[in-house]
C-alpha cells in the first residue's frame, strides 16, 4: 500500500543567526525577534491542523526564549539540534564543533528532558567530523544533506575525494540522512538580505513558490510506493500574515494529495524499519 510522508521542519533560529553573522544593529535583531511572533503563529497553525512537526533550534534560540520553546515541546513537536549561535559545522574545528554539538544538547535537554534524536546542521554545511560526531552522541539522524529528494539513506563516513582520481567512497554508517533541498526551504525564495557574498533578492510571489512544493509532492507520490518530502521553514520567514496563508494552502493541498503528516524521528525509524 503506497505511503507518501511530510515532515514539517521549522528551524527557529530568531535572534542567533543574525549575531553568528555579526549582525547586530538593532533592525537585525528585530528581525530575529520576529521569529517568535512566527513561531507562535505556526504553533496554532499546526495546532487547528493536528499536525505535529519538527523543529531545529539552536541553543542560544532555548536559553534566550524557553517559554516559547517549552511550548513547542508541550504541544507534541519533537526538538532537533541546531548548534548553539547557528555555527555552520565546516567553519569549526573539531574540537569547538563537539563542543558546539554538546552545549546544543544540553539546552535542548533542559526543555525536553531526554536528548534529542535529530541533527540539522546550521547552513546545511558539515564538517568532515559531523557524522562521527553524531553517530558518537547516539543520533538517529541528520537532516542536512541532498543525495536524494525523497528517500531517506544511510549517511557515509571517509569519502576519498582527491581531484585527480575517482572518488572513493566511505563506509555507509547506521546514521540515517532525512534529505532536504534549498527548493522546499523558504529562506531563498521569502527572505532578503545582504552580505558580502552579494544580495539574496527574496520577496518571491507566494503563490508561484506554493506551486512548486505541492508539485514536488505529486512527483514523489506518482514515482515512489513510500517516501519522505521533507520541507524547511523558518519562523521568521514563514511567519509574515501572507506567507502564513501559504503555509494553510501548502497543508490543506499536501492534506488532499493524502499526504501523512509525521515528525522527523517517527519517518527515520520508518526508513530504517523498511531498511532504509
Amino acid at each position: 500500500m503506497a505511503r507518501h510522508l511530510v515532515c514539517l521542519t521549522f528551524d527557529f533560529d530568531a535572534i542567533s543567526n543574525w549575531i553568528a553573522r555579526g549582525a547586530v544593529t538593532p533592525t537585525a535583531i528585530s528581525r530575529g525577534e520576529f521569529g517568535v511572533v512566527g513561531a507562535g503563529r505556526i504553533l496554532d497553525l499546526l495546532a487547528r491542523r493536528g499536525i505535529a512537526s519538527t523543529w531545529f533550534i539552536p541553543g542560544h534560540t532555548i536559553d534566550t526564549y524557553p517559554e516559547m520553546c517549552r511550548r513547542v515541546h508541550a504541544e507534541g513537536h519533537e526538538i532537533g539540534n541546531h548548534g548553539y549561535l547557528h555555527e555552520p559545522p565546516a567553519t569549526l574545528s573539531a574540537e569547538d564543533e563537539a563542543a558546539v554539538l554538546r552545549r546544543g544538547s544540553e539546552a535542548i535537554h533542559r526543555i525536553c528532558g531526554s536528548a534529542p534524536r535529530g541533527y540539522r546542521s546550521p547552513a546545511w554545511d558539515l564538517s568532515p567530523h559531523t557524522v562521527s560526531l553524531l553517530l558518537e552522541h547516539g543520533f538517529l539522524y541528520d537532516s542536512s544533506m541532498m543525495a536524494h529528494d525523497c528517500l531517506p539513506y544511510r549517511a557515509r563516513q571517509g569519502d576519498d575525494l582527491a581531484p585527480d582520481r575517482p572518488v572513493r567512497w566511505g563506509a555507509a554508517t547506521r546514521l540515517i540522512e532525512m534529505p532536504v533541498s534549498w527548493s522546499l526551504d523558504d529562506y531563498p525564495h521569502f527572505e532578503y538580505a545582504r552580505s558580502p557574498a552579494g544580495i539574496l533578492p527574496g520577496l518571491r510571489r507566494g503563490g508561484d513558490v506554493l506551486d512548486n512544493w505541492v508539485d514536488d509532492f505529486r512527483y514523489m507520490a506518482a514515482t515512489v510506493d513510500w517516501g519522505v518530502l521533507t520541507y524547511t521553514f523558518h519562523p521568521q520567514v514563514m511567519g509574515r500574515g501572507h506567507r502564513m496563508l501559504v503555509l494553510q494552502r501548502l497543508i490543506d493541498a499536501l492534506a488532499a494529495e493524502r499526504a501523512v503528516f509525521v515528525r522527523m524521528d517517527a519517518a527515520a525509524e520508518e526508513s530504517a524499519a523498511r531498511g532504509g
